[in-house]
């Protein structure tokens, strides 16, 4: 596997999409497209793909607020798992927002998700004492 990792292409949606779907990241309440169209137009550069040739194997999306970074919608395809390809999205996005001045990357991990969760304990995360709240301002459906 010859893998590049490169800045999202407007003709890598359907791709991306397909990722999200198959590693369960997709929910009814989010419709990706749309997330895809807002993270095009607020910080682009921090939306990262992984390819094969032609072939999407990774996505994530980044952003930073000033205050801290945050990764969502990181996926690998399951046939490019435990190659080392999160790890290097990863090292990419601490990069890149390392050399914005960002002085901390946060990110969630879905209740139960202990695969995801071991993966992000191996990168030297750890559990902030916090309590994740939402509130949706613009409804997807």
């Amino acid at each position: 596997m010859s893998v590049q990792i490169r800045p999202f292409e407007d003709a890598d949606a359907d791709a991306v999409v397909a990722l999200w779907q198959l590693a369960g990241l997709v929910r009814p309440w989010n419709d990706p497209y749309r997330d895809i169209e807002r993270k095009k137009a607020v910080q682009r550069e921090l939306f990262l793909v992984a390819v094969d040739g032609e072939r999407v194997v990774g996505a994530g999306m980044a952003g930073y607020d000033g205050h801290r970074g945050w990764v969502n919608y990181l996926a690998v395809h399951p046939d490019a798992r435990r190659t080392g390809l999160g790890r290097t999205l990863m090292a990419e996005f601490e990069a890149r927002l390392l050399a914005l001045g960002c002085p901390k990357l946060s990110l969630q991990v879905r209740d139960g998700n202990d695969d995801a969760l071991a993966f992000y304990a191996e990168l030297g995360f750890t559990r902030d004492p916090a309590v994740s709240l939402g509130k949706r301002l613009i409804a997807d459906d």
